[in-house]
């Protein structure tokens, strides 16, 4: 009896891991299509791509009469190259699109690889001006989105209270944008990336546990950038009621 439910077990993991597969090789060819639509170069970089890398490979195996062989390889590396150019130039067009939108910084955060903390709008505005929190190696970072002449005082004041918690725990402010001394939204998940590394595992969750207590102050934020067209004075209203 056992047997046959061990059987059953992994008969259903194969077919939802081939499922899983499908769904991933759905979701990669409409992201393809949609991006050939917004990118009329991605053919022409995808394809160049591989002729290029597989036409060096070809001419440095032609000089020791082994082309045939590096040909393949050359191949294979072009297509990886191909794949590289194409998620890179889907990133620069989701972030060009939600650049400037509400709500886009935190979707930036909450998409960040690695073991990052991110707790979204731990204070904001009903303008949709927000201050996000991101706990990792280099400590405390606080994040803002808006309009520089109301985050600037909505950063002081966040950084006020953390500071009260976490002692000497480096607590760094970046406000999204374009303007001098800001960082672009596409160059937002590099640059916290880039900070010193202060801090360790065991710091990083102790230091979650007392911000905790925290809480968020301010009007709730779209989680992910509002779509192009959507009228802030709804969505002012929105949160007002809330």
């Amino acid at each position: 009896m056992a047997g046959k439910q061990d059987k059953e077990a992994a008969k259903q993991a194969k077919r939802e891991k081939r499922a899983a597969s499908k769904a991933r090789r759905g979701q990669l060819f409409e992201a393809f299509k949609m991006q050939r639509r917004e990118d009329p170069m991605l053919i022409p970089w995808m394809v160049g791509s591989i002729v290029v890398v597989a036409g060096v490979l070809f001419g440095i195996g032609f000089l020791f009469d082994i082309q045939w062989t590096l040909l393949p390889l050359g191949i294979v590396l072009g297509i990886l190259l191909a794949v590289i150019i194409f998620g890179r130039r889907v990133q620069r067009t989701v972030y060009g699109k939600a650049d400037g939108q509400p709500g886009a910084g935190a979707w930036a955060l909450e998409n960040m690889r690695g073991k990052w903390k991110v707790t979204p709008t731990v204070a904001a505005t009903t303008q949709l001006d927000a201050v996000h929190r991101v706990l990792g190696h280099p400590g405390v970072i606080l994040v803002a989105e808006g309009a520089p002449h109301r985050v600037k005082s909505l950063l002081a004041q966040e950084k006020k209270r953390v500071s009260r918690l976490v002692g000497d725990t480096p607590i760094y402010d970046v406000t999204i944008g374009h303007e001098d001394k800001q960082v672009p939204l596409k160059k937002l998940q590099s640059h916290l990336t880039k900070l010193p590394r202060n801090l360790k595992p065991a710091q990083i969750d102790a230091l979650e546990a007392k911000l905790a207590a925290l809480g968020s102050r301010g009007a709730a934020m779209p989680k992910g950038p509002m779509p192009a067209g959507a009228k802030m004075r709804n969505v002012q209203r929105t949160i007002r009621r809330r």
